[in-house]
């Protein structure tokens, strides 16, 4: 797929971090954009901004871990615009600790968005997209944590490794049955400049931890200080706009696999690839 104006993308998580650089690079080409999320009046503003291009867009509030809420954005984009060609399931939370110390709200949630946000953007959007017979693109927004593993976010690295088979699967299914017009690609980006850490902000009341079932205490000064150098780490991370372009690049090329900021994580993901064909026990790699 190579050319995008005129045509229609739909992006979840659409009003800040990759989510806003995909919205405004397609913005930028020309297209018809849906901007789906769970504030709508972030997502407002969002839209404000990006009509200043004279882009034509459409706001859907959307909860993407609520099945209805993923087929009911499937049907106001095809009401309003009539097709859809690039789909962005980009929506993404974090939260845990260690695997036996993350609650059962912290894996519920945490997989309701990430995995199954992706499931039902595929299972409302590319039955739409197998009948339009035009060209159309998948890209998943997994994680470099959904290549390799790590300690103290269990729920997190399941949950993006459960969006990385997905959509290879979703490639080979396509594939199968000879279809040649859906393409599919799976984002796993390293550090990049986004407010995932934030993300508590829009937990849902039911799926919030009881006092005292934290992982971590907020009001320790270790803690806190931790917090503080990883919000510096992901400020100094790469741009959102930067990934974008190299979605766009992938889209037009037709590249499955997407690492943008990975380099320093290749070791741990060579080491992870040789001990399963040796059949040895993980390796640890510790990251700088």
């Amino acid at each position: 797929m190579k050319e995008f104006k005129g045509k229609v993308a739909v992006i979840t998580g659409a009003a800040s971090g990759i989510g806003l650089g995909l919205a405004e690079r397609c913005a930028k080409e020309g297209m018809k954009v849906v901007l789906a999320g769970i504030n709508e009046d972030t997502l407002k503003k969002t839209e404000k901004d990006i009509k200043k291009t004279g882009a034509t867009t459409l706001v859907v509030k959307t909860d993407v871990s609520k099945a209805d809420d993923v087929e009911a954005l499937a049907k106001k984009t095809l009401d309003t615009f009539g097709a859809v060609h690039l789909l962005f399931n980009n929506a993404g939370v974090g939260a845990g600790a260690t695997v036996w110390g993350s609650t059962l709200a912290d894996w519920e949630w945490v997989l309701s968005v990430n995995l199954w946000g992706v499931i039902y953007g595929i299972h409302f959007f590319v039955p739409t997209m197998l009948k339009q017979d035009t060209e159309c693109h998948i890209v998943n927004t997994a994680s470099g944590a959904g290549l390799i593993t790590m300690t103290n976010n269990g729920p997190y690295a399941v949950s993006k490794h459960g969006v990385v088979a997905l959509s290879e699967t979703l490639y080979r299914e396509l594939a199968m049955i000879g279809n040649k017009n859906i393409g599919v690609s799976v984002l796993c980006p390293g550090i990049i400049n986004t407010k995932i850490l934030e993300c508590a902000r829009n937990r849902p009341a039911e799926l919030q931890n009881a006092p005292g079932e934290e992982a971590m205490d907020v009001t320790d000064p270790k803690v806190q200080e931790m917090m503080q150098s990883m919000k510096q780490t992901f400020a100094n991370g790469m741009p959102p706009q930067r990934v974008a372009d190299i979605v766009f690049n992938a889209i037009k090329e037709k590249n499955f696999y997407m690492l943008p900021n990975m380099e320093a994580a290749i070791p741990a993901l060579r080491a992870r690839m040789e001990d399963i064909l040796q059949e040895r026990n993980p390796t640890t790699i510790l990251m700088t």
